[in-house]
């Protein structure tokens, strides 16, 4: 199979890039499209967070509860979406517009790939060297690192979203950047047609 998308990282900004992506089921460009995202990749920041000051989420959430909640959302509204669990991607190479992404296990063909790493050091997939710079929004000292993009593209088929994509470390941010990401995505199918996807009462 190959995928029209795969999210590297289930963090905030790919969880929920997963789950706007996903929620376009029902629209015409979208309704035969293959989402996945593989989940487990470095360890996540959210796993010793705790949140106090983000919209739509009650004082004191911890991270380490999001990443299990996420999960269960992304499976409860979008099922299709398909989510990858214990496996690490080594590298990713590309050939005639498909990129391969290849784990201890498996290998995985996609149209699109986005990356959704945090900024820590090292980064361990091969492949996307080329890219890497120092962070340009964080504390030198800290030495943190991102993928060099233009709006979250950094080149044709290939996106980050996240902090690895130079954003700050703040929950909503990250979470902001994966929907900008999912929207250009679905704009992109939708023929460059500007597109958001909405519930209503």
């Amino acid at each position: 199979m190959i995928f029209d998308v795969l999210i590297i990282g289930g963090g905030v900004a790919g969880m929920q890039c997963a789950l706007i992506l996903g929620s376009a089921k029902n629209k015409l460009f979208a309704k035969d499209k293959k989402i996945g995202i593989i989940l487990h990749q470095k360890s996540s920041h959210l796993e010793s967070a705790l949140f106090n000051n983000v919209l739509g989420l009650s004082p004191k959430s911890l991270g380490k509860d999001i990443l299990i909640q996420g999960k269960k959302h992304l499976k409860n509204v979008s099922p299709h979406v398909v989510q990858i669990e214990n496996e690490k991607v080594f590298s990713i190479e590309s050939s005639n517009e498909i990129f391969m992404l290849k784990t201890a296990k498996n290998t995985y063909k996609s149209s699109i790939v986005i990356i959704s790493l945090n900024y820590a050091k090292p980064f361990t997939i091969d492949g996307l060297d080329e890219f890497l710079i120092p962070h340009e929004k964080s504390n030198p000292e800290k030495d943190r690192i991102q993928l060099k993009n233009e709006n979250h593209l950094i080149k044709k088929g290939l996106y980050c979203c996240g902090t690895i994509s130079g954003c700050r470390s703040q929950f909503a941010i990250s979470a902001g950047s994966g929907a900008i990401v999912a929207t250009d995505i679905l704009t992109l199918w939708n023929r460059g047609n500007h597109t958001q996807i909405h519930d209503k009462i």
